[in-house]
């Protein structure tokens, strides 16, 4: 047998064993890392009931609640005006036990929030204790729907606007570093150390309670314009300011990070290399620079699509905008545990598919790093 008839079939041997190794491989980094991050989502939710039931202090504060409501109920009926005062008093217990055995306020908070776990883990959120969407259903699920494509709209736009403007912006400074706008950005970066909420109390004293010409907050005008194109303009009217916050607490701290990130990798020796062989400015740019740094911009990018789901509580306070941050806001001053649980389950599931799926594109994107070694 000749010697090339040999290595035909220990090549073909050699690839199989190449691809099987792989396949192990993948396949062992993909249930390490998903039993890693369930776990630590587990632990993200069961802290989080811990904290909205203040360790089973409100369940106390609801039994008080209980008491004092079924009291009065009973108190205030006519037909049970003649009982005598043991008899009532029998009664009034016995609507109690009765309202806490119905809402599991009988049984121990330990094993209570290991059901709240259970549940939230399944995503069967439940229903709100005091809150409710605009049709009446306390449905956590319906609640928090009900609120998702306000809170989409706002940040949506904004983030994805402050994306892409701050890369084009942090280009453009990396090209001309030392110039006065390079100057200029990084001396007022350290603004962006203020939340937007801050900027927008601001915006709305000027724009809305001095020059009176744009309106305080909300979505939309009241009464709400029953033409769909007089409403689309009432809600950009009313986006104008919350991205105006959000664009000046944001965009000079996200300009001065990319515009940094960009003259790291552009005086890489490659790069003055690529210049010596004559290469365009833009190919430089597009081929050496850019693309050394997307597992960055991806996953400064994905991070930002997943602060879409949460909104941002004060912010959306100071605007009265009806979204995911104001419902989660509005859940914590009402103790109202299963909107609370429901919200950050939410998250904490999208976070960690996030980061199991980021592993992933960086292995796409550099062929560097290998999935799993």
């Amino acid at each position: 047998m000749s010697e090339q008839a040999v290595a035909i079939p220990r090549k073909k041997v050699q690839s199989a064993s190449f691809l099987q190794s792989t396949f192990a491989r993948i396949l062992r980094y993909t249930l390490v890392r998903g039993v890693t991050l369930f776990i630590t989502v587990v632990i993200g939710v069961y802290l989080t009931v811990l904290v909205a039931n203040m360790g089973g202090y409100v369940d106390q504060i609801r039994k008080g609640e209980i008491r004092e409501n079924i009291s009065i109920q009973v108190m205030n009926n006519p037909a049970y005006r003649n009982l005598g005062p043991d008899a009532k008093r029998e009664l009034i217990e016995e609507k109690i036990r009765l309202e806490e055995h119905r809402l599991g306020l009988d049984q121990p908070f330990l094993i209570r929030s290991f059901r709240f776990l259970e549940n939230a883990l399944t995503l069967r959120l439940g229903f709100a204790q005091l809150m409710s969407s605009n049709s009446g259903s306390r449905q956590v699920k319906l609640i928090l729907l009900e609120r998702l494509p306000a809170t989409l709209l706002l940040f949506g736009i904004a983030d994805v606007f402050l994306f892409f403007l701050s890369l084009f912006l942090a280009l453009i400074l990396s090209r001309q570093y030392g110039s006065f706008w390079d100057r200029l950005f990084v001396v007022l970066s350290p603004t962006s150390s203020a939340p937007g909420w801050f900027y927008g109390i601001f915006l709305i004293l000027i724009f809305a309670g001095w020059l009176r010409i744009l309106p305080f907050g909300d979505l939309v005008d009241a009464p709400a314009p029953q033409s769909r194109l007089l409403y689309a303009l009432s809600v950009g009217k009313h986006l104008i300011l919350p991205l105006m916050a959000l664009t000046v607490s944001s965009i000079f701290l996200s300009v001065y990070s990319w515009r940094t990130f960009f003259l790291i990798y552009s005086s890489e020796d490659y790069v003055e290399l690529a210049k010596a062989k004559g290469l365009s400015g833009r190919s430089i740019e597009r081929r050496y620079i850019l693309r050394p740094t997307l597992p960055t911009i991806v996953t400064n990018f994905l991070l930002t699509v997943i602060s879409l789901w949460t909104g941002a509580p004060i912010f959306e306070t100071v605007f009265n905008w009806p979204g995911l941050g104001r419902a989660l806001y509005q859940a914590v001053g009402l103790f109202d545990v299963p909107v609370i649980v429901g919200s950050t389950v939410i998250f904490a599931y999208l976070l960690a598919i996030t980061v199991f799926l980021l592993d992933i594109i960086y292995a796409i994107l550099d062929p560097r790093v290998r999935v799993g070694a």
